[in-house]
């Protein structure tokens, strides 16, 4: 018999990374496969060199109770001066030697007696300023580098993960609130909020997402008279099946790789007796 493990996935922020390239970094409109195996692998404290073929094998399916707006966060990086960071002189010779060389010439004092020794910021050269005579980076010339990162901000899913193992779903339900490893919902700046992992129902996924509600009465696509979407793991055979590149293989940086699943997209009729997740923040 098989059985379903249901992971919340909700925070302010949240980005599920899919054809992420250089500096243009996406997010999924939905949390993918490969993210919430990671999720639980950190959980369960495994290395990232460590074989997942044993939890890349678990049934996949993913409830969009509230999909979020997406949200680009503008970066630029380098370029301009930055003030010197007095821990970047203690921590490494190389900057106190150049420290010291610069605040000779420039005024004939030395770090640690000088008014520039309280500044903060983070360069990685030292140079002296020649209009103002403080110490900053001295990588002026470099040209700034524009990043793009995108994010779902305010949504909530529900993650299932199936197998026939019950225990097994269990050992992953007690790791995730009991992690070994920092979790966050696809990058380290989305840490999740409540609870993640809560009920381990009997039946398949597309029963187990009717016997859940995340939001309370009132709030939400939900409850107000429209049914979530799902997208369930399934044969490459069924009708109506689309292929996923998200199915893990690896997460070793050496060979990270990925393969194809394929799933269905359906519609969630909520039961109306559905139980409440209880939130503990």
């Amino acid at each position: 018999m098989t059985h379903v493990l249901l992971i919340r996935l909700a925070a302010p922020l949240q980005s599920w990374g899919a054809v992420s390239r250089f500096s243009r970094r996406d997010t999924h409109s939905r949390p993918t496969k490969s993210a919430v195996i990671g999720l639980c692998a950190a959980a369960l404290g495994r290395d990232r060199t460590a074989p997942i073929d044993d939890l890349a094998a678990l049934e996949y399916g993913v409830r969009a109770d509230h999909p979020g707006t997406p949200v680009r966060d503008y970066h630029s990086v380098g370029a301009g001066r930055y003030p010197l960071r007095p821990r970047d002189i203690i921590t490494d010779h190389r900057r106190a030697a150049a420290v010291s060389a610069s605040l000779d010439a420039a005024t004939g004092d030395h770090f640690g007696h000088h008014e520039l020794a309280g500044w903060y910021g983070a360069p990685k050269k030292i140079a002296t300023d020649p209009v103002s005579g403080a110490l900053v980076s001295g990588e002026v010339s470099r040209s700034a580098l524009i990043t793009e990162r995108w994010y779902l901000s305010d949504a909530a899913f529900l993650a299932g993960l199936q197998h026939t193992d019950r225990a097994w779903l269990e050992e992953i339900a007690y790791a995730l609130e009991h992690p070994k490893q920092l979790l966050w919902l696809g990058r380290k700046s989305c840490p999740p909020s409540g609870t993640l992992a809560a009920d381990i129902l009997p039946g398949p996924l597309a029963e187990a997402f009717t016997a859940k509600r995340l939001l309370p009465d009132g709030e939400g696509p939900v409850l107000s008279g429209r049914r979530p979407w799902a997208w369930i793991q399934a044969d490459p055979a069924t009708p109506g099946a689309s292929p996923v590149n998200d199915q893990p293989v690896s997460f070793d940086p050496a060979r990270r790789a990925h393969g194809t699943r394929w799933e269905t997209r359906t519609r969630v009729a909520i039961s109306a007796d559905a139980t409440e997740w209880d939130i503990i923040p």
